[in-house]
């Protein structure tokens, strides 16, 4: 089914008259950009700056509750984040990519509600956040009709899907540069293997279970870098001998 964005949407919704092509310009404000895009300072004061900054991408209880009491529909934010996770996969894109689609989608909810109209606003939602980390975090980014794949139920036009990510960034307030726990896995896995010898498998493992694990709706209650030091010690613990070569090396 094709849906018309003026179904529901109003121009009034959309606060600000930036195109949807300029997310990425030299012109766009400077908050617009990937948790990597930008050389860090020295590794230390990096980290400290992220702690510092990870508190404003925090949803916290306050949206925790609204999905506990049903004031959200948490059924149709599973089905939607299941599909991102589909996607992701379809498409290879990295784990990264599917994290801020939810934190776009999550954050929008928790500053906007939508209505239950049997269900495609928040796929259309769905749509333009998996759009919009796209854009920021891959170098080959589908079409945004070949982004609706994976038993999409409804089909959207592109020009329905831009005027949606609009509205995104708009609540969003352009604030695309979310600190996720995918900033803090180099920093606590070189930690934890100083050697090098797992740091790449400690990564790897560590972002599949954070991917497989954000569905959850108390996920959000834990700050990015919590997040981040328990995923590395959960993909530590699946090696072989792991607490005998940390001793040996820690």
């Amino acid at each position: 089914m094709s849906i018309s964005y003026s179904n529901f949407f109003s121009d009034s919704d959309l606060l600000c008259g930036e195109e949807t092509s300029s997310i990425l310009s030299s012109d766009s404000p400077t908050d617009c950009f990937s948790d990597v895009d930008s050389s860090p300072p020295p590794e230390d004061e990096f980290i400290a700056g992220l702690i510092e900054d990870e508190r404003k991408f925090v949803l916290g209880f306050d949206y925790f509750s609204k999905l506990q009491s049903r004031s959200l529909d948490s059924t149709a934010r599973d089905e939607s984040i299941a599909w991102i996770l589909k996607v992701q996969a379809y498409y290879g894109f990295q784990p990264l990519t599917a994290y801020l689609a939810v934190n776009y989608m999550d954050r929008f909810l928790n500053n906007r509600r939508l209505p239950q109209t049997n269900g495609w606003p928040l796929q259309l939602l769905s749509v333009a956040c998996l759009s919009l980390a796209a854009k920021l975090e891959e170098t080959l980014v589908p079409s945004l009709l070949d982004l609706q794949v994976e038993g999409a139920k409804y089909l959207f036009e592109s020009k329905t899907i831009r005027r949606m990510e609009l509205l995104v960034l708009s609540i969003l307030d352009w604030r695309l540069r979310s600190v996720t726990p995918f900033s803090f896995l180099s920093f606590f896995a070189c930690k934890l293997d100083t050697t090098g010898t797992f740091t790449g498998f400690l990564i790897s493992h560590a972002s599949q279970i954070i991917l497989s694990n954000i569905q959850e709706a108390s996920f959000l209650a834990y700050w990015p870098s919590c997040i981040a030091a328990a995923a590395i010690l959960h993909a530590a613990n699946e090696i072989p001998n792991w607490s005998k070569l940390w001793g040996a090396t820690g």
